[in-house]
Order: C-alpha cells, then structure tokens, then sequence
C-alpha cells in the first residue's frame, strides 16, 4: 500500500500543488495523508480537485486573510473545501488533541470542517478547535511529515512531499518529540531545491511567492520522477 503524504508548512504548501500537477497521473497511491497545510491540500486533492483547481484556489485573494488571527475566516475556508471537495478517495488527517496531546487520525467520512479547521490550527496563531467536547491543535505540531499516520493506516511505502526540510524543522521535531514512523516503512521525499522563505512568508499569503513555489515544486518534482515511478 502506498500512501501520498503531504507535510505541514502553511503557505509553503502551495509548492506541493506544483508537486502534484506533475506527479498525478503518474504515480498511483492507495491514500493521501496530510498534516495542517497539507491536509488542507490532501482533502482537495482526494475531493477530486485538479491541479487547475487547487493552484486557482491557492492564487484567489480570500487565501489572503486565511492564516491571519482571524480564526472565522480560517473556518469558513474549511466550510467552503470541505462542500467543495467531499471525499471520493482514501484520505486521512491528523490533529493534536490537548491537553495530553496526543495525535489523532481522522478519515473520509468522520472527518467535518472542524477537524479540517483544527488540523490547521496553529499554535499561539488559532485557538484550539472544540470538537465533541474536546479540544484539538495543528497535526503538524507533532509531526509536520505524518509518515507515522500512513504506517498506522496500513503503508509500507511512501512519497512524501515535505516542505519542512530544514535544520530549523528538524530541530524542532526533536524538541517535540515528533512521532516517528518505523524504518520499515519505505520513504521517497521529495523536498524544495530552493529555500521557500522567511517564516512570515509561510504565514503572510502573497500571490507572487505562491506562483513561484508552485512552480519551484513542478520543477522539483519533475527532477525526483526517476524515484518515484511505479
């Protein structure tokens, strides 16, 4: 079983939807799983978005108050993906849930605008998302790259698109004790050749850096094709 895992990274995740356009159609997966940015870009993808759709979706100025301290702008785009793109293929999330915080996986039809909206919630930026009576963070919180959740959804292998790629992140996974998979899952990154930006770039949405990373990750992908055919 083969799992498309999309790592968390806030706007940076744009340059996974130019991975994608070169990828789909391509390779063949059984799921797609995703953590905060990524599972934002996962449910579209597995809604049956095309390429098309999600960079028109990334480039349309209501991205631009998404990822500002507004969570109620932040929800009703997690409404508006959610009636957009209801699920047709295996896809699942993770979320944090406090105040024990351990990680949560949600699937296809479990999963409402809610866990898409606290999937996404990032710490000290979004309030934490009640659900059910209890509250849930950002999934990237810990583990930006669920490989974790794939393995525990039944993958042995694995094409990561991971925007977290650098010392920075890896520190902080570390620091967070960031779940890990087992090393008999068999992993193929493909990760940004360019660094994306500043971190206020992953938060601060800006069309001109969306259409670069975008293309930055068409590039990248195109470069990583002899690794990951089927």
């Amino acid at each position: 079983m083969t799992a498309l895992v999309l790592s968390a990274g806030g706007m940076w995740t744009a340059w996974q939807v130019g991975a994608w356009r070169v990828l789909r159609g391509r390779i063949q997966t059984d799921i797609i799983v995703g953590a905060s940015g990524g599972a934002w870009n996962g449910l579209a993808m597995a809604g049956g978005a095309t390429p098309e759709d999600l960079v028109g979706e990334w480039m349309h100025e209501s991205m631009r108050d998404v990822m500002r301290v507004r969570p109620h702008r932040m929800y009703e785009k997690a409404q508006e993906l959610c009636r957009r793109y209801p699920h047709r293929a295996p896809f699942a999330l993770t979320m944090v849930e406090l105040p024990a915080m351990r990680c949560r996986i949600v699937r296809e039809t479990e999963i409402t605008w809610q866990h898409l909206a606290a999937s996404g919630s990032i710490p000290l930026v979004f309030p934490p998302v009640a659900i059910e009576g209890r509250r849930y963070l950002d999934g990237g919180l810990r583990g930006g790259l669920p490989l974790w959740a794939a393995e525990e959804l039944g993958a042995t292998r694995a094409i990561a698109l991971n925007v977290l790629s650098t010392p920075l992140f890896r520190a902080l996974r570390a620091a967070t004790r960031a779940k890990q998979a087992s090393s008999a899952l068999e992993v193929i990154r493909i990760e940004p050749s360019e660094r994306l930006g500043s971190l206020r770039d992953a938060v601060d949405w800006n069309p001109k850096n969306v259409a670069r990373w975008i293309a930055l990750g068409e590039r990248d992908a195109l470069s990583a094709l002899s690794s990951v055919r089927m």
